[in-house]
């Protein structure tokens, strides 16, 4: 039985997708989730990128103790280097060196010659070597490389001392049987193929990245990466709750297991799309909210006589399940503090008065608080608590004229109280001006959604508005109350912070895989 790694790259690969903006404490929230869903190696980001991605990559290396902490870097000596200072604390790390080795990234990208690019990653798997006890590289658009040349730049990286082998399909270009050949040609071609991983990184251009990735392991690789519900840059990566289901469920085809601990499924799931913005289509594999329903009148007449005429995956092999929390008003702060551990979440004293503090309060507007309740309490208290701006007050008034006013109050981080008005043509617009008018900023709503977490009149609402600055760049925002305008004022708030935090900030720009 051939164990396989789940290399997760939704912190990296997935910040990647437009729109999508994780701050540290979201990232730290994800990366824990990732270790207690079982995650072998988590890719934490790009320390080079910005100060913010390397502080997170450091914070969540000095956090996680149960899965490898891996940082990306490019074939460059500085890249590496910064990668090593961010993971020097990790129980456990590894580098991810990559360099393009197809023909146009080479002739139009790198402006490097194949001896040029050979010799390139014999310096920099050697110099990562001295730094970390794992390398990884990643021959760039493996799949639209010269087959040849790829054997010739993997055999120098192996030579060089790399330890795992990533074979990326950069643009979603290849199909199951050529992918499944390539790892078959390199398995032939390059005589320790054994004596390392080699891995495998799809994207889902053509809606084949986990069938691809399946291919891969059928023909040798010992390692999948993909980002939980997919996402990533342009159609997304390769779903890692679908690779590890297909793996269980045809365990007689592919004789493979894996760490990942199937019932966490659903709330990773759920975490992921939340701090994303990005919600899970209904008719998505294992996780979408019609994967166990049944609408045939033959189907459901099968299902209820024996489940597994019709489900060949039972709704709680993935955590799937409803399940009501007997808490209310009542219930002290112990009982509580209790049922969220449970739940998962490790929580400073301040983090658990300031979360029992919200729950009182929702239990005061709410009769039946859910464990969704919780899960959104959770993440309202850290996507607000990120911010170094909080919503103190909110006072909505019709206007003459058919216009509406708002009066918007903001406590910042150093103690000052910023307070405006504004009208617009709606409620929205007139919330959304004022906090325009006091973060002094010009963006434009391009995106805005809201989604009640639970069912019935008192639910809690969810609002996910994408701001758009004027160079094009995107934030995503989230706000969660019992009172939908309370919700988006707290959501438009949250993206405008991360826009204003955005424009301090000085990133070095560099290309990305």
């Amino acid at each position: 039985m051939a164990y396989i790694q789940f290399f997760d790259t939704t912190l990296r690969d997935g910040e990647q997708t437009p729109g999508v903006n994780f701050n540290q404490q979201e990232k730290i929230q994800i990366a824990r989730q990732l270790e207690t869903y079982g995650i072998d190696v988590i890719e934490a980001g790009f320390p080079i990128a910005s100060d913010g991605d390397f502080h997170s990559v450091k914070e969540i290396a000095s956090i996680i103790k149960n899965a490898t902490i891996c940082g990306l870097a490019r074939a460059v000596e500085r890249d590496i280097d910064r990668a090593y200072e961010a993971l020097r604390d990790a129980e456990s790390s590894q580098v991810h060196v990559f360099l393009a080795t197809s023909d146009v990234h080479m002739k139009h990208k790198l402006n490097m010659s194949r001896p040029e690019v050979l010799a390139s990653i014999k310096h920099h798997v050697t110099h990562a070597r001295k730094l970390f006890p794992i390398v990884q590289f990643s021959p760039e658009d493996a799949t639209r490389t010269d087959p040849a040349f790829l054997v010739q730049a993997v055999q120098t990286a192996i030579d060089a001392g790399a330890t795992v082998i990533n074979i990326p399909d950069t643009v979603g270009f290849t199909n199951p049987t050529e992918f499944g050949a390539l790892f078959r040609y390199l398995r032939e071609n390059i005589p320790r193929f054994d004596e390392v991983i080699f891995s495998t990184h799809c994207h889902d251009d053509l809606g084949m990245s986990v069938a691809n990735a399946l291919a891969a392991i059928e023909n040798g690789a010992r390692r999948v990466e993909g980002t939980v519900n997919g996402i990533g840059e342009r159609a997304g990566n390769t779903a890692l709750e679908e690779v590890a289901v297909a793996l269980h469920i045809r365990n007689d085809y592919y004789k493979s297991e894996s760490g990942i601990i199937l019932n966490q499924t659903k709330k990773t799931s759920d975490l992921i799309s939340r701090l994303s913005g990005m919600p899970v289509p209904r008719n998505k594999a294992i996780i979408g909210g019609n994967a166990y329903a049944h609408e045939s009148g033959i189907h459901q007449d099968g299902v209820l006589k024996e489940p597994t005429t019709y489900e060949i995956i039972t709704p709680a092999l993935v955590g799937v399940e409803k399940n009501s929390l007997p808490l209310g008003k009542l219930s002290g702060r112990h009982a509580f503090v209790t049922r969220m551990e449970e739940l998962g979440y490790t929580m400073t004293d301040e983090e658990k008065n300031d979360a029992f503090k919200r729950f009182k309060h929702l239990a005061d507007v709410k009769k039946d608080v859910t464990e969704d309740d919780l899960h959104a309490l959770i993440l309202g208290q850290t996507s607000e608590k990120a911010d170094d701006y909080e919503l103190n007050h909110l006072q909505v008034q019709y206007v003459t004229g058919g216009v509406q006013g708002a009066i918007v109050r903001i406590h910042t981080e150093d103690g000052s109280v910023l307070e405006d008005a504004a009208t617009g043509a709606g409620s929205i617009e007139a919330i959304y001006n004022t906090i325009n008018r006091l973060m002094e900023q010009d963006v434009e709503l391009t995106d805005y959604r809201i989604q009640a977490i639970t069912a019935g009149h008192d639910a809690q609402a969810e609002v996910h508005v994408i701001v758009k600055d004027k160079d094009g760049a995107t934030y995503h925002g989230i706000g969660i109350d019992n009172d939908v305008l309370t919700a988006s004022a707290k959501s438009y708030l949250h993206a405008s912070a991360k826009a204003n935090e955005a424009k301090q900030q000085t990133n070095e720009e560099v290309p990305v895989k």
